[in-house]
């Protein structure tokens, strides 16, 4: 959970995106550390293997405003989606005080989806989080792509806890940030309470 650091006056937070492989996790991070003030992120590390997928994990922070006097710093993560990456995911989501779950639109990925949605239960379970109570927004990733789900089956599927979800072409940046924002918003909601 969120970190604060009083000698800095700072507010570390944990945003973590998840989802099936491929969906668009990458992109989100790439697309918002592409269109932000250089002044405002550190520098985005990624793991990747040889064909561009992401073997452990994205990182990138960004600085979004202050919280009575204290700077609020958001740490961005990406999780492998690949199944075999199970424990990596399990570590990055450790602390954890928000999760974008970005789901693939694609008619083909939605046992994905669901599979993975059932994995990050299970997975902030292990970390005593609680999947009805974190932070959570959802994204329908790749819209512009045919045949796909409509999003009221995805709402119907993924969304049952209603909480605000976005639908994305997230690298043509579609959606990203208001995703972003969402849950940075319920973040600091969350931490204000």
């Amino acid at each position: 959970m969120s970190f604060i650091n009083y000698s800095t006056r700072e507010i570390n937070c944990k945003i973590v995106y998840y989802g099936p492989g491929l969906c668009g996790k990458t992109a989100n991070l790439q697309y918002i550390y592409d269109k932000t003030d250089p002044n405002l992120k550190g520098k985005m590390i990624s793991l990747a293997t040889e064909t561009d997928r992401t073997l452990f994990f994205d990182f990138m922070p960004l600085k979004l405003g202050e919280i009575k006097g204290f700077k609020v710093r958001f740490h961005l993560y990406t999780v492998p989606g690949q199944v075999f990456y199970d424990a990596s995911r399990k570590l990055i989501l450790k602390g954890a005080d928000g999760v974008v779950f970005v789901a693939d639109s694609q008619v083909d990925r939605m046992d994905a989806n669901l599979d993975s949605f059932d994995n990050l239960r299970d997975n902030l379970q292990e970390h005593g989080y609680d999947l009805d109570t974190i932070p959570l927004v959802l994204q329908y990733n790749k819209r512009d792509l045919p045949d796909i789900v409509p999003v009221k089956e995805l709402e119907e599927a993924l969304n049952y806890r209603n909480v605000k979800s976005f639908e994305a072409v997230a690298i043509k940046g579609v959606g990203v940030f208001e995703t972003l924002k969402q849950i940075a918003k319920e973040i600091i909601i969350k931490l204000k309470g």
